[in-house]
C-alpha cells in the first residue's frame, strides 16, 4: 500500500473509532505520519551530480549538485538573518543577484563580491500584511522582479512557512527552479490534521525534483520523533531536467559534506 493510502486508511480508521478510540490511536497515527514522511524524502542517487558544500561550515550551509547549474538567471534566499553566506556563494560565483526575503530580521547582509537584493518580506501562501508583516507567495515575488520563465535556483529557510508557501506555489513555477535547498520543519507537538498536508506538499515537490540529499539538523535531535532522528531536517531538491537518476542504484551513502548544524551537540543520523 503506498504510503498516502496508508495514511488515509489512518486517518478513517480513527475516525470510526469514537472519541476513546481516537486517543488511543493517536500515538500510532503520528508516528505513522513520521514514517511516511520518512519513506517520501529518503535521498537518490543521480548519474551527474557532484555534490559540493555552499554557504557556512556548519547551520546556513547546504549541500548542492554545482556542476549541473548552468547560466541561472538569478536566485533567491528566503529566511536570512543576519548573514547570508549562501546567497553571497551563489552571487559570486554566477554573477546574479540573490534576492532576499526576510520580515522579520532587519538586517542587512553585506557581501562584498556578490549582488544582494535585500526585501522586507516573508513568503506566504497569500499576499497579505499582518503585524506590520508583509507576505506573499513566491509566484509574486519572482513575477515582480521580472524572473518570471527565468532559471532560477532558491534556497528557503524559513521556521515551518515554507509548507504553506509550495503548497500555494503553481507547478509550472516549481519547474523553473533547478535546485532547492531547503530545511524542512515538523512540529514537535504532533501534526494533528496537518498531517496530509505535510505529505502533499513533499509529493507535489517530487513531481519536478529528485530529493538529492538528507541531513537532519542536530538541534532539534528528539527520540520522540522516532523513526525520524529529529523534527528538522534539510534536503536538497535537484529538478528532473537536470538531475539524470541512476537507476541501478538506491539511497546513496550520506555524504561527508553534510556537517552538524551545531558543531557543540551531537549528531542524529539516519544509519546507512
Amino acid at each position: 500500500m503506498k504510503g498516502r493510502t496508508r495514511l488515509v486508511v489512518l486517518v478513517l480508521a480513527a475516525a470510526a473509532a469514537g472519541a476513546h478510540g481516537l486517543r488511543a490511536v493517536e500515538p500510532i497515527r503520528e508516528r505513522q505520519a513520521r514514517a511516511v514522511i520518512l519513506d517520501a524524502v529518503r535521498p537518490v542517487t543521480l548519474q551527474n551530480c557532484t555534490l559540493a558544500r555552499v554557504g557556512s561550515a556548519n547551520d546556513g550551509g547546504y549541500l548542492m549538485c554545482l556542476n549541473l547549474i548552468e547560466n541561472p538567471g538569478a536566485a533567491y534566499s528566503y529566511g536570512v538573518g543576519a548573514n547570508d553566506e549562501w546567497g553571497c556563494s551563489i552571487s559570486t560565483r554566477y554573477r546574479v543577484p540573490v534576492h532576499q526575503y526576510d520580515c522579520y530580521d532587519p538586517t542587512r547582509p553585506a557581501c562584498e563580491t556578490g549582488e544582494f537584493v535585500f526585501h522586507d518580506e516573508c513568503v506566504a501562501e497569500r499576499r497579505e500584511v499582518a503585524d506590520n508583516y508583509t507576505f506573499d507567495t513566491l509566484a509574486n515575488q519572482i513575477a515582480r522582479n521580472g524572473d518570471t520563465g527565468k532559471r532560477l535556483i532558491v534556497k528557503i529557510d524559513v521556521e515551518g512557512a515554507e509548507w504553506d508557501a509550495l503548497l500555494a506555489t503553481p507547478d509550472d513555477v516549481l519547474a523553473r527552479i533547478d535546485q532547492l535547498p531547503m530545511e524542512l520543519h515538523l512540529p514537535k507537538g504532533g501534526f494533528g490534521a496537518d498531517r496530509a498536508k505535510f505529505l502533499q506538499v513533499i509529493e507535489k515537490l517530487k513531481r519536478n525534483f529528485h530529493v538529492v540529499n538528507l541531513h537532519f539538523n542536530n538541534n532539534t535531535c528528539a527520540p520522540e520523533a522516532d523513526p525520524l532522528p529529529g523534527w528538522v531536517f534539510q534536503v536538497l531538491l535537484v529538478n528532473q531536467r537536470v538531475g539524470v537518476l541512476d537507476p541501478g542504484k538506491g539511497m546513496p551513502t550520506p555524504s561527508p559534506l553534510n556537517a552538524p548544524d551545531a558543531p557543540d551537540k551531537p549528531e542524529c543520523q539516519l544509519q546507512p
